[in-house]
């Protein structure tokens, strides 16, 4: 008999609940300190698992309590959310999707793992694969977009790094896969919304980033709140049992969002917490995190013969597997137990500025306003987020310190120590206080360049922040019309650094300012990041991982829609548009300027008639005619121009990369499996059609600056 088994032989039916129980913990003065509850909880073995404690000292208290002092040693789940950088914080996670750059995202998530196992923890509640088109959305700023392929490559990637390849290692965290499933389409982008959507699009755009952690040996996912189609996902039995477990064999952990399995009865499903707790568990959802449900619920559903104690150890096992594959039965204090060292702290520091910099969009570069001088003797710097360290570190902070964070001032100030750099922020981000708006467009008087820094605070955006207006905040808008007006009156010009988690409706911004950057929230080393940009120490590469609307009637919008019978026609009234605005987006999917200036020529599609087992190889050269080096993406998508089942008019199948020197050529490769060209059928069954497909190559989801060539897939 193995451990395991040999452990269920021995537990009572509270020890197992225990084992099925997460909850919040902290560190008081006094000691630890658990969330409703005593420490003498994980002496009995009532908890089993934590989430909330940070730091490798009161990690380590805590886990003492369950090996030494409990009955049966066995060791503590602790986990914390660490959503984009632990101590060290990185750009957001639809920031660092801007990237479009997979190795980079795996080892952002390596360095996190290893900062947060420094730390004690041994898993983290991410990555968050949720596919948002709706920017009204907060937790945008928590995913990678609009973009299923663009997911999909993000869930491999963050999960190796998180896992690497030992979970059992010491700098090793178990990743969890989240919001399972379709929580980005909530109702009217509203936090906590219903979502329902059709199994189609279920299909096709939402369960392939899940899939693919789960191919890649994802530990634990966990199911979103909301529900789908009227069955919540916590107790959504076909989707979780069915799909995850039987169809796609995930023997990990279902861990349940925070207070979850309790609100099925605000769902109305359940008409008590023990009924809660039996659709839950018969869903085969193993942690019940911190709604109690387990506890207080099972043993009364036992009684009603609600569940069986066989599904109650199914679930047992799964956890106790968990905690045996992170290696805490084998030595519990491995995580925590050594400080990094000062070289490995500032190989991250390093890192995190660079991939800060290179997150950020250049959305706009008018007479070549960028990159500004560095022989400037005055710069005036306006802006309530120009000097706010604190904000950069974004929605979910974790355990980032804000004294650890550079503002933009601070930034620049270090990059420029022989520039005046004058500051006033002009308005608050509370209240309609304009009275600080004169004073700070007097500093632009006798300035040589101006750098406004407006958007959202961190707050307003991430969980519970929806916003049924994502714009500036409208003081900040008074303030820079009045920069605006004062710059045109000196002959000025202006740079706008746009702070969000997701995309702003901002068309007056955008025709007003002569260079503006999608800067999101870059973390610690925000301002250092954006001073490197500013000032043409590094070129911007990110692109735009969703569109941007000119518009909010446009919201939804995305570029991957499907054709319809009467696509717009300007010479037809009677097609799909707009009579206000035109359809398209201000600026699309994959926008982003460089300091370069690329142009791509001679693509070839090799082979011209594939079968499902081939490969396709797209060439396409690439050549720099601007006068700096800089890195350019390149897009390629497909579209089947005939089908049994319409598809979108444009969907991405792969991504290339490049640096170029000025006057410099390359050829750059994108290779795509042939089976990537498969889809649902009018059955819902996967299905690869002969028939002709154009393969797009270019600078983003703007057909206009797209190369074309068609192959033809053959029957098999």
């Amino acid at each position: 008999m193995n451990r395991i088994e040999k452990l269920l032989a021995q537990m009572t039916l509270a020890e197992k609940l225990g084992q099925l129980t997460m909850t919040a913990a902290g560190h008081a003065v006094t000691g630890p300190v658990i969330a409703g509850d005593s420490t003498e909880a994980i002496k009995t073995g009532a908890i089993g698992n934590l989430l909330n404690l940070v730091g490798a000292g009161p990690v380590r208290e805590m886990q003492r309590l369950a090996v030494e002092e409990s009955r049966l040693k066995i060791p503590l789940l602790i986990g914390l959310d660490i959503i984009h950088g632990h101590r060290t914080l990185i750009p957001i996670p639809l920031a660092e999707a801007a990237l479009f750059d997979p190795q980079t995202w795996e080892m952002t998530a390596r360095e996190a793992a290893k900062e947060g196992a420094a730390d004690g923890l041994a898993m983290t509640f991410s990555p968050m694969l949720d596919v948002s088109r709706d920017i009204r959305w907060g937790r945008t700023a928590e995913g990678s977009g609009e973009d299923t392929w663009v997911s999909v490559q993000m869930a491999r990637a963050k999960v190796r790094g998180y896992e690497g390849s030992d979970l059992a290692s010491p700098d090793a965290l178990a990743a969890c896969a989240k919001h399972f499933c379709a929580y980005g389409a909530v109702l009217a982008g509203r936090e906590y919304a219903s979502a329902d959507i059709s199994e189609r699009t279920l299909l096709e755009v939402h369960l392939p980033p899940f899939d693919a952690a789960v191919a890649v040996g994802v530990a634990t996912i966990m199911p979103a709140f909301t529900d789908l189609a009227g069955i919540p996902m916590t107790a959504n039995k076909k989707l979780l049992r069915h799909h995850l477990r039987e169809q796609l064999g995930f023997d990990g952990v279902l861990v349940s969002d925070y207070n979850a399995i309790a609100e099925l009865m605000h769902h109305g499903i359940a008409a008590d917490l023990p009924e809660a707790a039996a659709l839950a568990l018969e869903a085969s959802v193993d942690i019940d995190m911190m709604a109690d449900a387990y506890r207080r619920g099972l043993p009364v559903a036992l009684e009603r013969g609600l569940v069986t104690m066989e599904q109650i150890d199914e679930s047992v096992r799964r956890v106790l597997r968990l905690k045996e594959r992170l290696g805490l039965f084998d030595d519990p204090y491995r995580r925590g137990s050594r400080p990094e060292s000062q070289a490995a702290l500032t190989h991250r520091r390093k890192l995190a500025r660079s991939v800060a910099a290179r997150a950020i969009v250049m959305l706009k570069n008018d007479r070549q306003t960028l990159p500004l001088p560095g022989t400037l003797r005055r710069m005036c710097v306006i802006g309530p987020l120009a000097d706010a360290a604190t904000e950069m570190g974004g929605c979910w902070g974790a355990a980032g310190r804000p004294e650890d964070r550079v503002s933009v001032v601070a930034g620049l100030r270090q990059a420029l120590p022989g520039t005046e750099i004058v500051h006033a922020p002009g308005v608050r981000f509370s209240g309609e206080d304009e009275s600080g708006i004169a004073a700070a467009v007097d500093l632009c008087d006798g300035a040589d360049a101006i750098v406004l820094c407006i958007g959202e605070m961190a707050s307003m955006s991430g969980e519970a922040a929806s916003r049924a207006f994502p714009e500036v905040p409208a003081t900040q808008r008074v303030l820079a019309e009045a920069v605006f007006e004062r710059a045109r009156a000196k002959g000025l010009r202006v740079v706008v650094v746009l702070f969000s988690g997701r995309p702003l409706v901002i068309p007056w911004l955008a025709e007003q300012a002569d260079a503006l950057l999608a800067a999101w929230f870059l973390g610690n080393e925000a301002g250092n990041a954006i001073a490197d940009v500013v000032l043409g120490h590094t070129s911007p590469s990110g692109r735009t991982p969703m569109s941007w609307p000119r518009a909010i009637g446009q919201i939804p919008l995305f570029y991957a829609e499907r054709p319809g019978g009467r696509p717009y026609n300007p010479k037809d009234h009677f097609t799909s548009k707009y009579m206000d605005v035109p359809n398209e987006p201000l600026y699309p999917f994959g926008h982003g300027l460089t300091y370069g200036h690329f142009t791509f020529a001679n693509l070839t599609v090799t082979p011209d008639r594939v079968a499902e087992k081939d490969t396709i190889e797209a060439r396409v050269e690439v050549t720099n005619q601007g006068a700096h080096a800089a890195e350019e993406t390149v897009f390629l998508f497909t579209h089947d121009k005939i089908a049994t089942v319409t598809r979108p008019v444009l969907e991405l199948k792969g991504v290339g990369k490049v640096t170029l020197r000025p006057g410099e050529t390359q050829t750059v490769r994108i290779a795509v499996p042939a089976s990537e060209l498969r889809f649902p059928g009018r059955d819902l069954t996967p299905v690869f059609e002969p028939g002709e497909v154009e393969i797009l190559v270019g600078p983003g989801a703007d057909r206009s600056q797209l190369l074309v060539q068609t192959l033809v897939l053959l029957a098999a």
